[in-house]
């Protein structure tokens, strides 16, 4: 299935190129903190941020906090840096895994695609390297569906599952997200250069100069189709589905995600019993472009991961 993942990749960099204006601000105060004090992020994490050999990549990643671990999978175009404080929010009660994923962030690109599967497949190494038997895993858009994928290609190692802002099939993205599937690539790359998702990529890249690369892959991942209905329909994770009210797919889709794991069948009644063991969430007030930095997004996400799993 690797032609149709793509297009998740392809999911955050459209909705990326659009709201440029959006991501500004957060993006702006971020990049003046790393300024002020570039060793802040790594002051915060359980030792330094390093590496880890796995399936021919090496893949960067950083230790937040103490506790049950937590992978936490960024956007397409973007890093770490992107959660803003969610990330230390998360860290209170939990170590957090931060990733930069391939080609993103502090993680140099290979010779392969930006292919959600091939993704998967390191966090499931990184999980394994890390000597950790199970992980619960997180992930915002393209992030998203790399971890969704690494439930259904990697169950064994997945605790809970938490999908922010993911679309599971191409044809839910609004008819315009769809009329920009086409101007992403090489060609982009020296006007994106204007924006803030370049302006930290060239920050911390290990190679700046495979801005264009990176764009023409995901140029190259746009052209696919995708539909992920079935696969999403056997998970055995205990999933939280979370979506803007106002994201890049409407609201529907989302439930339409949690109806494949089993919710809004029923009643949940008056002692809960009737509730599925998944959860969905639709944040008022917040589009594709603010949700992965709303406390809003923390405060929905934590008391999922603390609740006890159920097998319902």
């Amino acid at each position: 299935m690797r032609s149709t993942s793509r297009l998740v990749t392809h999911s955050h960099c459209v909705a990326t190129v659009l709201a440029v204006a959006g991501l500004i601000a957060v993006t702006g105060r971020a990049q003046a903190q790393a300024r002020a004090n570039p060793r802040e992020g790594v002051r915060k994490t359980k030792g330094v941020g390093t590496y880890a050999d796995v399936n021919g990549i090496k893949l960067y990643y950083e230790i937040h906090g103490v506790g049950r671990p937590l992978i936490l999978l960024h956007g397409g175009l973007g890093a770490i840096e992107m959660f803003g404080p969610n990330l230390a929010a998360l860290a209170k009660g939990r170590r957090v895994i931060a990733v930069d994923l391939q080609g993103h962030g502090r993680t140099a690109d290979i010779d392969r695609p930006l292919s959600v599967e091939l993704m998967a497949d390191d966090i499931a190494a990184l999980i394994g390297h890390l000597g950790l038997e199970r992980s619960d895993v997180m992930g915002y858009s393209l992030g998203g569906g790399v971890a969704l994928q690494t439930a259904i290609r990697h169950p064994e190692v997945v605790g809970k599952l938490v999908v922010v802002s993911t679309p599971f099939r191409r044809s839910a993205f609004y008819p315009e997200i769809l009329a920009q599937q086409g101007q992403v690539g090489v060609a982009a790359a020296e006007a994106m250069k204007q924006t803030p998702m370049y302006q930290l990529y060239s920050r911390i890249a290990p190679r700046p100069e495979d801005w264009p690369r990176l764009l023409g892959k995901i140029g190259e991942a746009m052209k696919q189709d995708f539909d992920f209905s079935r696969e999403i329909a056997g998970l055995g994770a205990t999933t939280l589905i979370v979506a803007a009210d106002a994201d890049i797919f409407p609201p529907a889709h989302a439930v339409e995600m949690f109806a494949l794991l089993g919710g809004g069948q029923r009643d949940g009644g008056w002692d809960g019993s009737g509730r599925p063991k998944s959860r969905l969430a639709i944040l008022p007030g917040l589009t594709h472009y603010t949700i992965f930095s709303a406390p809003a997004l923390a405060a929905t996400v934590i008391p999922f991961l603390d609740e006890p799993t159920t097998t319902r």
